[in-house]
């Protein structure tokens, strides 16, 4: 039996709970979960905020874990590794996306909180293509966020093919946006951070930004026109995105990893003079997230974390859910 912390309702705390995951899949791992990110897509499957969630729930998605058990046909990690799970965990592997190595494209994906139970548990299972390795350089009590929120801004750095000499703006300085701030520095750009928070200001400067603007003051975003060939956006509300759209420069892009749930009401006029782009992203497949977890070890990136015992599980979840983590909460799942 696995045992785990559920939650019954949408407005019920997580409380003990135990389940019988069946037999153990021929390619399947089962993971002995050490530490735990609690991420805001946590928050809205607890509460239902997307409608598919299915009660009871046990949620966790930036597993860190000791692999305990493989099935017949694991070839890629072996029992003993230390490895990590983030918001997939099975594609398919036979389609043109698994096939050309686009698994979070898989139209057959399977989320480690959708549908069946995730990481808020003593033990976690996935197919061994979501188990990727942690390196030895980085500190696995960390490394759980990088996972879902890390993978987030990552991959769009890849599949966008952003340039080092390119001037990158990031929307939002939270769990995700501390990092993109991070990994955009490390890459090489010119990095300027929109935050509406003036407290953030000087510590997104700390975190990597070459300079911050103030999103909520309209004339700073006016000077700011033009400037930007890529321009990121990790908020999950919706802004003046007609304002950030002026701020880009000639074929520039306002990519979202936000899950902003309202229409975007772009003006497609606006775009067309100087061929601009809006577009979004899923996370990223096992290799992208081999990738990123090889530059975070070679750049010495990882996120800022708030670590609770994982006896105090629902303080953890009010506590992010308050707005006050500064930037990532995890759950020592051994304390």
């Amino acid at each position: 039996m696995i045992k785990a912390y559920a939650a019954q309702s949408a407005d019920s705390p997580l409380e003990a709970f135990e389940y019988d995951p069946g037999p153990l899949g021929n390619e399947d791992v089962e993971l002995e979960v050490t530490s735990c990110g609690i991420c805001h897509s946590d928050l809205s499957v607890l509460k239902n905020e997307w409608g598919f969630t299915k009660y009871p729930v046990v949620p966790g998605h930036e597993v860190i874990g000791i692999v305990r058990e493989i099935g017949s046909g694991v070839t890629r990690v072996k029992v003993g590794d230390t490895v990590g799970l983030g918001w997939f965990s099975r594609s398919c592997m036979t389609c043109s996306q698994c096939m050309s190595g686009d698994h979070n494209m898989c139209a057959k994906s399977e989320g480690t909180i959708v549908g069946r139970h995730g990481g808020f548990a003593d033990r976690v299972r996935s197919h061994e293509a979501w188990a990727v390795p942690i390196p030895a350089g980085l500190d696995a009590m960390k490394a759980g966020p990088l996972f879902c929120g890390g993978l987030t801004v990552f991959n769009p750095i890849v599949q966008f093919n952003v340039q080092p000499t390119d001037r990158v703006g990031v929307i939002g300085i939270g769990g995700l946006g501390h990092l993109a701030l991070q990994f955009l520095r490390a890459w090489g750009c010119h990095v300027t951070a929109f935050t509406s928070s003036e407290s953030k200001m000087e510590e997104a400067q700390s975190l990597g930004a070459h300079e911050a603007i103030n999103s909520k003051d309209p004339k700073a975003l006016r000077r700011a026109a033009g400037r930007f060939d890529f321009i990121i956006s990790t908020v999950n509300v919706s802004l003046d995105w007609n304002a950030y759209l002026g701020c880009l420069a000639p074929r520039g892009r306002l990519h979202h990893v936000g899950a902003v749930l309202e229409p975007l009401g772009v003006s497609v006029f606006s775009m067309m003079p100087k061929q601009a782009s809006v577009s979004s992203s899923p996370l990223g497949s096992p290799a992208t997230a081999a990738m990123m977890l090889e530059f975070c070890e070679r750049h010495d990136i990882a996120p800022v974390v708030e670590v609770f015992p994982v006896a105090k599980i629902n303080e953890a979840i009010a506590h992010l859910e308050s707005g006050k983590a500064r930037y990532r909460v995890v759950l020592d799942m051994k304390a």
